[in-house]
């Protein structure tokens, strides 16, 4: 909801494009003032803003806040008016009201202005990006697709270890998440290379990254390659790949902890670090993403910010036929996800684990359980930061 919305002139609704924007301006009124295309240039967008803020206070709104749309939101804040977005599910509906079914830029430009006019509770402000939060959200988004990249990655290695030798994937496909067995890759690709290097080699590179299960795992890797005799066509050119995807594998892990570095440098210099870390299971990553997805936004409620996470039940009803609580499926994805993996982790304090067990006694399925742990620790993260107080573990009343 944007503030002072009763005072405000004019409603410039933009839709923003990768080379070129389109902008409509309309008064208090409904009446068209400007309807043009907008370059995504500076001083044309500032010379454009300028004159239509000369004829009262304007409120700009936008359809996509980031990446294409950062530079028509940063040119308006600069100029000291008021911006704030629609989001995308509002905006669909939205233009389903109006008649015809073209879709132009000038016709979405001109439904954002209509509706920055005549429905003010579509709408979302947008505050001056904290540099910090802005650099999160980016260093976040880009370890988000290193993750991915490192997750196929893997996958495509024990796809072709199962391939060549399924044995020897049982063996090492469960532990690619450790060094030690990337390393054995790198230097040892394929079943051959490992019975020639012989059981003392590989053992001795295992044992260097791995002290404690060095000797386990070579032994079963050697009791894997005794499992098959046979060599499947293509051996040799999967023993290729797998050292290039071993090595890929290798440095993405590497780029993701030189880029948490930088992630817990920026965390720490935030005023909520403090706050959101002092709770159980709320690491670097996590606060991360609860200050790029929550810092500057306004929730009423608890059960707002729930809503928003998407971890407030919803409820249909029909009749009596149709009844009954469900999850929602709405919601911001990224902090839904934050705070659901929060909610695993924390499953180590006890009083966390109190709440699962008891919800698991309910008949709630893992999920489930684990939804309503997430659901109440939102809460509790609600409280915290809305008063700017630690954590403080509830203490149990006396019978």
């Amino acid at each position: 909801m944007i503030k002072d919305h009763e005072s405000v002139d004019i409603f410039i609704g933009v839709d923003v494009g990768k080379s070129n924007h389109h902008a409509v301006a309309i008064d208090r009124a409904g009446k068209k003032l400007l309807d043009r295309a907008l370059p995504q240039d500076e001083a044309k967008l500032r010379a454009i803003i300028k004159a239509v803020a000369g004829k009262g206070t304007v409120l700009l709104v936008v359809d996509q806040p980031s990446t294409i749309g950062a530079l028509p939101v940063a040119v308006a804040q600069s100029e000291g008016i008021m911006v704030g977005y629609i989001p995308g599910l509002a905006m669909r509906r939205i233009a389903d009201l109006h008649p015809g079914e073209a879709k132009t830029d000038a016709r979405d430009a001109a439904i954002i202005a209509e509706a920055a006019r005549s429905l003010p509770h579509t709408l979302r402000s947008i505050v001056l990006a904290d540099e910090q939060a802005a650099e999160l959200s980016m260093l976040c988004g880009f370890d988000d697709d290193l993750a991915k990249q490192a997750t196929a990655t893997s996958n495509r290695i024990r796809g072709l270890l199962t391939q060549i030798h399924p044995a020897l994937e049982r063996v090492i496909g469960p532990h690619l998440d450790h060094p030690a067995m990337v390393e054995l890759l790198l230097k040892y690709p394929s079943p051959d290379k490992l019975r020639k290097a012989g059981q003392a080699r590989v053992g001795t590179l295992l044992g260097k990254h791995a002290p404690r299960a060095g000797k386990r795992w070579t032994a079963d890797v050697f009791t894997a390659l005794g499992e098959q005799s046979v060599v499947v066509a293509g051996t040799g050119a999967a023993g290729i790949v797998l050292a290039q995807l071993a090595g890929m594998l290798k440095q993405l892990r590497g780029a993701r902890e030189e880029l948490l570095e930088q992630v817990e440098a920026l965390v720490e210099a935030h005023p909520l670090h403090q706050v959101l870390t002092s709770m159980p299971a709320v690491g670097v990553r996590t606060a991360a993403r609860i200050i790029t997805e929550v810092a500057g936004k306004e929730f009423r409620s608890s059960g707002h910010l729930a809503s928003y996470a998407g971890l407030a039940p919803v409820t249909w009803r029909s009749g009596t036929s149709i009844r009954g609580d469900h999850p929602s499926r709405k919601g911001n994805k990224t902090l839904k996800r934050a705070f659901f993996l929060s909610a695993f982790a924390a499953l180590k304090d006890p009083l966390s684990r109190a709440y699962y067990d008891r919800k698991r006694a309910e008949g709630k399925r893992h999920n489930q359980a684990l939804i309503a742990l997430a659901r109440r620790r939102c809460d509790v993260l609600f409280a915290m930061l809305r008063d700017g107080t630690f954590y403080e573990a509830p203490v149990a009343k006396a019978t």
